[in-house]
């Protein structure tokens, strides 16, 4: 039975594109596998909190001992994070483009996830992703057009850095459904929106 973890991270509500976007790709999957489980993680509406001092110590540099409320608390939350993703085998992320890049709850999410011995690990051959395995489908939401143009190309930190860091975790499984150009006016974003329900279409028979 297929695992799939359905990841928001637009607060934008339901006047989110990329919100949108998951909900179709998660039901083209439930569709396909009626059997498949879903749980939902937003993490716009219940944001990790990003990795001050504090934090780091527990997130990243492994302290156990000693703790304070908050980092116990907020060790828990990380640990439940990672099982949480790490027992998916679909993960359906939305990932609409801000600043060139992703929205801070995203990012702090994907910190949540780069721990060393459990998503990947580092060797003498250098690091090694602990992850693989997973199929990943991210949808894109992008205000103007970069994919297919080289001048806007260079400015796109957003699904780069994605694939970086999926990769890094040893997932190479990745897929991004995009609607492109949804800030330049109704009909290209109309287009745009079209454009990706067909590819929705695509994923079952890729599947």
């Amino acid at each position: 039975m297929t695992k799939i973890l359905h990841v928001d991270s637009s607060p934008l509500g339901t006047a989110s594109v990329t919100r949108q976007l998951t909900a179709s790709i998660v039901e083209a999957l439930v569709k396909a596998e009626p059997s498949a489980t879903v749980v939902a993680r937003d993490v716009a509406a219940n944001p990790p909190a990003h990795l001050d001092g504090e934090l780091l110590q527990v997130v990243k540099l492994g302290v156990v001992e000693g703790l304070s409320p908050r980092q116990s608390e907020e060790l828990a939350l990380t640990n439940a994070l990672l099982d949480e993703f790490l027992a998916a085998d679909v993960v359906v992320i939305g990932a609409p483009m801000y600043n060139f890049s992703i929205p801070t709850q995203l990012k702090a999410w994907i910190d949540r996830l780069a721990q060393a011995g459990r998503t990947f690990r580092y060797t003498e051959k250098g690091p090694e992703g602990l992850a693989g395995g997973k199929r990943v489908i991210i949808a894109s939401g992008r205000g103007g057009v970069y994919s297919t143009n080289p001048a806007l190309a260079g400015l796109d930190h957003q699904e780069a850095y994605l694939r970086t860091v999926l990769g890094f975790f040893g997932i190479t499984d990745v897929t991004f459904i995009r609607a492109e150009g949804i800030g330049m006016g109704p009909e290209a974003k109309d287009k745009a929106l079209a454009g990706a329900a067909k590819e929705i279409e695509g994923l079952l028979v890729a599947a």
